[in-house]
Order: structure tokens, then sequence, then C-alpha cells
């Protein structure tokens, strides 16, 4: 079983905010990345700044103040008091190197110089001899504090390679975290507020999208065929919504064209098969009222002395099938035009009763619960009813049981019920769904027309007729019809 999808509206409002969240975290990225480089470059610039004041006092220092011979075996000397108070100036620290990277002096009093013995690595080496500009920027971390370091190498007046300076410059990024912090925890209140809006936002849209949808599925759900149905109308929609609305609605006026076409053609069919059940059912007593004139015609002599009993015997057969006939016409009648409804207040007991005077067979049984049950009901339809239920009851028991038939009158609630109960043949389940349409009969006599009229009866009265049927032993129909 696959799970049930969200609703458009629910989609809607689901990727409104997946959107807002989304845009929320990489702005949040975003921007912690531009306080990342920013510090960075801050660092760099200022790093530089330094440099380029350092780098100017060593030259001063080599050009006009020493008395010391500029050369790279003298450079030690040359730095060895001055070094100390160019770095406190610049509030930096800085080392000095050989070209070939080793070490020679530093301006950090807390480090003895003597112990010093590190060299350069050679990819700073490299990267010096390959710059253009003979400068290079590196991120060192030493006892677990980072620093941002350049190498610069210094020359003479005449532009001759003395030796590398090194300029380190403590990486401190609390003033700009502390920032950072303060700024991603500003920005956090502001999306949350953004996100309670955007709910809010995205709640009313997607209701306001999926309203016109709604509406349209409501009158699918609503639409029939076998009844007028109403066309959509909706007022400022899109033009997806527009459009969808005017295929709908042509669809409208195409399915009434097609009931009316439809229900033309059912009822021309209807009659034609109405048609052809009446030529047959009197066509059947023509064929014996022929016959029977034909032989009086052959066999009639005046001077036969049994001539007045065959007379009337020829005149009691044609009666027969002359009867038979009006009884055709007379149930034709009564199932294709019922008669206006009379509804007076009666008493359903005593109309039943009343119907079951009709009958003569000893094993009907009639029972009912109240004395009197008053309703409104046309007194010949409900008679009607009655007859044709008990009827059907008497020519559905088989000869080989002992017959019995028990109605019954009752109340539940507001409903007034008639069952008839007989202990017959029962209806079989292939004829179960075909037993109240018209001229359906398992009889051989008969039209099939008689539960269809009652049905009719009922329907028509605001009520209705269910039953229930076991074959060879029995079947019980349920009339219900309010009181009033």
């Amino acid at each position: 079983m696959k799970p049930a999808r969200l609703s458009l509206r629910s989609r809607i409002f689901a990727y409104m905010i997946i959107l807002i969240l989304v845009a929320s975290i990489l702005i949040a990225l975003v921007t912690v990345y531009q306080y990342s480089e920013q510090s960075n470059d801050y660092h760099l610039r200022r790093l530089d700044r330094k440099e380029k004041q350092v780098i100017g006092d060593v030259k001063y220092l080599l050009y006009f103040e020493t008395t010391y011979v500029v050369s790279e075996e003298n450079l030690e000397l040359i730095f060895q008091k001055e070094i100390y108070k160019i770095a406190d100036i610049h509030s930096v620290i800085f080392n000095l190197y050989d070209l070939e990277g080793g070490f020679l002096k530093t301006s950090d009093t807390s480090i003895r110089s003597e112990g010093i013995t590190e060299c350069l690595p050679a990819e700073v080496l490299n990267n010096l001899q390959s710059n253009v500009e003979k400068h290079y920027d590196d991120i060192v971390v030493e006892n677990g504090i980072e620093y941002q370091s350049s190498y610069s190498i210094i020359t003479d007046a005449k532009s001759k390679p003395l030796g590398i300076i090194n300029l380190r410059y403590k990486l401190d990024n609390t003033f700009g975290d502390r920032e950072l912090r303060e700024f991603l925890i500003r920005l956090g209140y502001t999306y949350v507020v953004m996100l309670i809006i955007a709910i809010v936002f995205a709640y009313y849209v997607s209701r306001y999208i999926t309203k016109s949808l709604k509406k349209i599925g409501e009158k699918l759900d609503q639409t029939r065929f076998n009844k007028r149905n109403e066309k959509i109308i909706v007022e400022y929609a899109g033009e997806e919504i527009y459009n969808l609305i005017n295929a709908y609605n042509g669809m409208i006026d195409e399915l009434d064209e097609s009931a009316v076409k439809l229900a033309k053609s059912e009822r021309e069919q209807a009659w034609r098969e109405m048609a052809k059940q009446v030529a047959h059912e009197i066509k059947n007593p023509l064929t014996p009222m022929r016959l029977t004139v034909q032989s009086f015609q052959r066999k009639f002599d005046p001077n036969d002395p049994k001539i007045h009993e065959k007379v009337n015997e020829y005149t009691k057969t044609l009666i027969q099938q002359i009867d038979t006939m009006s009884n055709i016409a007379s149930a034709f009648s009564n199932f294709a035009k019922m008669p206006a409804q009379q509804n007076e207040m009666l008493n359903v007991v005593e109309i039943t009763r009343l119907a079951m005077e009709l009958f003569n067979e000893d094993y009907i049984n009639y029972s009912y619960e109240e004395k009197e049950i008053i309703v409104k009901f046309d007194r010949t339809q409900l008679i009607r009813v009655i007859t044709n239920l008990v009827k059907n009851a008497i020519q559905a028991i088989s000869d080989n049981r002992s017959p019995r038939i028990d109605v019954r009158v009752f109340q539940e609630g507001n409903m007034v019920m008639i069952t008839v109960k007989d202990n017959g043949i029962g209806i079989t389940k292939e004829n179960e769904p075909k037993i109240f349409e018209p001229k359906f009969t398992t009889k051989t006599s008969g039209m099939g027309l008689g539960l269809g009229m009652v049905k009719n009866i009922l329907e028509t009265s605001g009520g209705s007729i269910t039953f229930t049927s076991e074959e060879n032993k029995g079947t019980t129909f349920k009339v219900s019809f309010p009181k009033i």
C-alpha cells in the first residue's frame, strides 16, 4: 500500500518553509565565511603595514646610520642593538636570517639567540627566490599559537641581497569571534521572527492558491451524470485556474447534452421494449381466440341438438381470453402511469387487515405490535403494495412443503414497517439484482410488473423496499415509509 501523498496546500506550505530555512542556513554560512575572510585580510594588511615600516627603518639603518661595512657577514653586528630599538618602536617581533636561511638575530628578548639553531624551511627559501617581489607570507603554529608570518629579502643601497627579515604577528581573533557570535545571535533572532512571519504568510498564501482548486475538487466530487450539475464561478482566478475552470464548465455542458441524449435514447428504448412486451402478451390470448372462432365456424350446425351447449363453451373460452387481455392492459396501465396520490390519515394496522381479507388462504398469519399506527398515505396504493407482496409470497410457495406466510406491522422510530415473510423457494443470487426490474419474472405467468410498481409507489412516498432471501428456505420483504 502506497503512503498517502501530502495535499497540494501542505506541499506549498512545506516548500516555502524549507526555502526560508535553507536561505537562512546559506546566509549564516556565507556570513561566517565572509567574517573569516575579512579577519584574514585584516591581519594580512596589518602585517603588511608593519613590515613596510620595519623594512623602512632597516633600510635607513643600513644606508645612513650604521658604521659597519654593509655586507652579509656584518649583518648580525649591524643589528646587534638596533634590532631591539626598531622592535620597540613598532611593537613587533622580527627575526633576522642569512641568505641560506640560518638564524642570526631576534628582537624577542625572552629568547636567547645563542640557543636558536633553527633554519628556515626549504619551502620558504624556494618561494622567496621564485617570487618577483622577494616576499612570502605564511601562517605558522607554535605551541598551539597561530602566527601570521612574512619573509622579505633585505638589500643594500646597490640592491645586493644581504639577508632575510621575518616578521611574526600573533593572530588574535577574540574580538572578531565575539563580534561574529553576537552577529549570529542577532541574525538568529531575526530569522526566528522571519520564520514565524513566513509560516503565517505561507499558510495564507497556500490557502489562497489552493482555494480555487479545492472548490473545483468539491464540484468534481458532486458531479453526477444523472442530475443537473452546477458550473464553477471563481472571481480573480489565475490563468491556469481559469483554464481549468473553463475546461470543467465545458465538460459540464457536454455532460448535460449527453445526459439529455441518453435519457431520450433510454426512453425510446424503454418504449420499444414495452411495445414488444405488450405485443407479446396480447398475442398469447389472440391465438386461442382465433382457433376457437375457426373451430366454431367449421363445426357450426344450426340443426345440431347440442348447438346451444357448444355456443356456451365457445363463448366461455372467448370471454376468458378477453379477460386475460384486459388484465394485461390494466397491468401495463398501472405500471406506466400511477394515479395521483390521494394522501389521507390512515391506520396502517386496519388497512393491512382489510387487504388480508382479500385472501382466503389459512396459512397467512397477520400480527401487529400496536392497534393503531397513523400515517399519511394513499389508501388504494397502500392496499396495492400489500396485496402484491402477499400474492408474490403465495406464488413462491412450493407444493412439497407446508406453506406459511407471516405479515407483520410495527414501528421503528418515525418509520412504519411492514414485513411479508414466506417459506417459499427463495430468490437465487443471480436474480437478486433484477428483482425490481420491470418485466422481470420467474413465474410462468404474469408480466413482472408488480414489484417494480410497489417500489415506484414507495419511493414516490419517501419510503423504500428491501428483501432478504435464502434459496429453498424463503424470502422476507421489508417495506418502510415515514409516518408523516
